[in-house]
């Protein structure tokens, strides 16, 4: 299974590389990769939170034993393993591929990161929004901007990162 996501990286890797050219001024290899591969899979999670939720759930509540949660909460439920798994595999097919750590603990890794950017996201949105009172799309790009930073460099220096095999 390892070896077929490597064939399927290396393939979108070089469709991605194909698009690079014009960005080489202004951006490395690896940032322009991880920019593409982020932004296709938040396209495929609006695309599949939008299909679970007017197409699985029919908007309708979602009742899963004693527990009850409306539509859009868990459409996102739903939706939620499924591109975390489809966003890490990118990540770690795509753009960070030399990193020799193990499998599982990138995949902890990347959860924590993940876990972290709600929490910036939630801390963003809260500060822009409810105290500095900006309009919620525009506060929602704002963080963004520094959640995608964020991201960026504690995937690279952490959860992808290379083990420095150099004796010092």
């Amino acid at each position: 299974m390892r070896k077929l996501f490597e064939l399927i990286g290396l393939q979108i890797r070089w469709f991605i590389d194909l698009f690079y050219p014009p960005f080489r001024k202004y951006m490395a290899l690896q940032f322009f990769r991880y920019g593409v591969s982020g932004v296709a899979n938040m396209i495929f999670d609006w695309t599949l939170y939008f299909l679970v939720y007017h197409f699985v759930l029919h908007q309708q509540m979602l009742h899963v034993g004693i527990l009850t949660f409306s539509s859009h909460i868990g459409a996102l439920f739903i939706t939620f393993p499924i591109t975390f798994l489809s966003g890490f595999l990118l990540q770690k097919y795509v753009t960070f591929t030399s990193s020799e750590l193990r499998g599982r603990v990138q995949l902890f890794r990347y959860f924590l990161v993940l876990l972290a950017n709600l929490v910036l996201n939630y801390a963003g949105l809260k500060l822009l929004v409810d105290f500095i009172h900006l309009y919620p799309t525009p506060a929602k790009m704002i963080v963004t901007i520094f959640t995608t930073m964020f991201s960026y460099f504690s995937q690279k220096k952490y959860t992808f990162k290379k083990i420095d095999t150099q004796i010092l």
